[in-house]
């Protein structure tokens, strides 16, 4: 299936989306539903789940900075709390299933708290194995004063067992010199690179240079980004994509026990998998609701995956002003 094929109606024969703080998964499993949507707390939506029914758990949790939709808790309640989520998340995972947890930094008294160092601990203490700790650079985000602007967040890819789902060629990416043959050995005029492309690297890239295309092209959702709602630190919807399709195969189930405004669910079902999705805040379940549904009817506003940033030209580029000259500096 093409990355940007829409989905009809033959992809999606019995497409429902539920909303409400009590949720029947025999339902949802036993006439094919292909989305759940609840409004509730993460760790109460989760018990009814069935086990082993998810493929892939891939979120954003709360990062516990204090923004509109959360309650700024103690650091060591913060991550108890987050575990027993995780926890839930675990037992709902096929045993060839995956967990990614996108985190960021958590600051308290202009310190920097690494979140990927503390997941890290958390999830190998339940029995997860880390498959790759991957660096996505972000482009644009508060700027700091009193250390470097942070431009970057972490995926932290994990799976439950040694046997797990893993598709690499549903996104390679182009060869650096493709069409590039030995030109001595054994392999002599042999192509040095897989036909079908290179695998990505663990740094996913928002700028895509004709040099390096191993890494992938995806921006943060700010500014004048076709996706943005009113969601403070909503993710890109071809971030999840690259997860789904390395990660699961068609009709698994993807979960977002942090779903926000459907970024997870959306990616899902664009690529013919189930979608669960959980949400505390009704503002931003409602929003979610409608992009999936616009998703599911092909009118959703969304950044098609693996699409080139835009790059503007010269004239549209902000001028250096006259004072930052060498000529000018001079007379500091």
């Amino acid at each position: 299936m093409s990355v940007d094929k829409k989905p009809t109606a033959e992809h999606f024969p019995s497409e429902v989306i539920l909303k409400g703080k009590k949720m029947l998964y025999d339902k949802f499993y036993r006439t094919g539903y292909k989305v759940v949507l609840g409004l509730n707390d993460a760790k109460e939506f989760l018990k009814d789940v069935p086990d082993q029914s998810v493929m892939l758990v891939v979120t954003s949790p709360p990062y516990n900075v204090g923004k509109p939709y959360e309650e700024r808790l103690e650091f060591r309640d913060y991550l108890r709390l987050q575990k027993e989520v995780i926890i839930e998340c675990v037992r709902t995972l096929d045993p060839r299933g995956s967990i990614c947890w996108e985190i960021g930094n958590y600051i308290e008294d202009k310190e920097v708290f690494p979140l990927d160092v503390f997941f890290y601990k958390m999830m190998t203490d339940i029995g997860l194995k880390l498959r790759n700790r991957i660096v996505w650079r972000v482009g644009h985000g508060l700027h700091a004063n009193l250390r470097f602007s942070g431009r970057y967040e972490t995926i932290l890819w994990f799976t439950k067992s040694e046997d797990y789902v893993f598709n690499l060629d549903a996104v390679r990416v182009p060869q650096k010199y493709p069409g590039k043959r030995a030109y001595k050995g054994k392999d002599i005029g042999k192509p040095t690179g897989n036909p079908l492309g290179k695998n990505p690297s663990n740094i996913w890239d928002i700028v895509l240079r004709d040099w390096d295309l191993e890494v992938w092209d995806i921006p943060n959702v700010k500014a004048s980004h076709c996706e943005r709602t009113i969601h403070p630190c909503q993710y890109p919807i071809e971030l999840v994509e690259r997860l789904v399709l390395a990660l699961t195969n068609e009709n698994d189930t993807v979960l977002d026990p942090f779903d926000g405004v459907g970024s997870s669910v959306i990616a899902a079902i664009l690529h013919n998998r189930n979608g669960i999705g959980v949400e505390k805040e009704k503002i931003y379940s409602d929003i979610a609701f409608q992009r999936i549904i616009n998703a599911i009817n092909g009118t959703l506003s969304r950044r098609p995956l693996g699409r080139p940033i835009c790059e503007y030209p010269e004239t549209k580029v902000a001028k250096i002003p006259a004072e930052w000259t060498n000529k000018n500096l001079e007379s500091f």
